[in-house]
């Protein structure tokens, strides 16, 4: 591997960091900063990669309870305490393929994608879909590009009747 390529690996290891995911401390876990986009692409990581690594017993050191979603792109837990997210409270949140997002009860999504600044790409009575890109960016090393991409969600799906997601997703693609 030449010295450019290793520098670019390297880079972009740090970037997502799984192997640091085992140096995670669950005391740390500030689960509001990581709903409200608060965080960067390495911190989210590091968390995901320890939530979901096979030995470290995760789910019982912070007492979170895995629930059935109803929703096979969704996993969803329920919460020892209720955290508060953008002035709301609950109990329960659910991992995305890209992020973390708040299940909020009887909570209008378009009052709150108006108090949160967020138009709409879909609004009916039957799905609300809004999103705002926090961070946009991009990286060049060695010969290597990385985007990142920080957005803020909001969303209605059919599995949670009369619930509204909203929280983050964090992405990085490497060109």
């Amino acid at each position: 591997m030449s010295r450019c390529r290793r520098a670019a690996f390297a880079l972009f290891a740090t970037l997502i960091a799984p192997a640091a995911a085992q140096d995670f401390d669950p005391s740390t876990l500030d689960l509001a900063g990581l709903v409200e986009c608060k965080a960067d692409v390495k911190a989210y990581n590091r968390f995901a990669f320890w939530l979901t690594g096979k030995e470290n017993d995760a789910l019982r050191k912070l007492d979170w309870t895995e629930m059935d979603s109803g929703n096979p792109l969704l996993g969803q837990f329920k919460l020892p305490k209720p955290v508060n997210v953008f002035g709301y409270e609950t109990d329960s949140v659910v991992f995305t393929s890209s992020g973390l997002m708040a299940v909020l009860d009887n909570v209008s999504p378009q009052g709150l994608a108006d108090k949160l600044g967020i138009s709409p790409m879909t609004a009916s009575p039957d799905k609300f879909l809004g999103e705002k890109a926090i961070v946009e960016k991009s990286e060049e090393e060695a010969g290597i590009t990385l985007k990142t991409r920080i957005a803020l969600n909001i969303s209605t799906v059919d599995s949670h009747p009369g619930k509204t997601l909203v929280g983050c997703s964090y992405q990085i693609e490497v060109q």
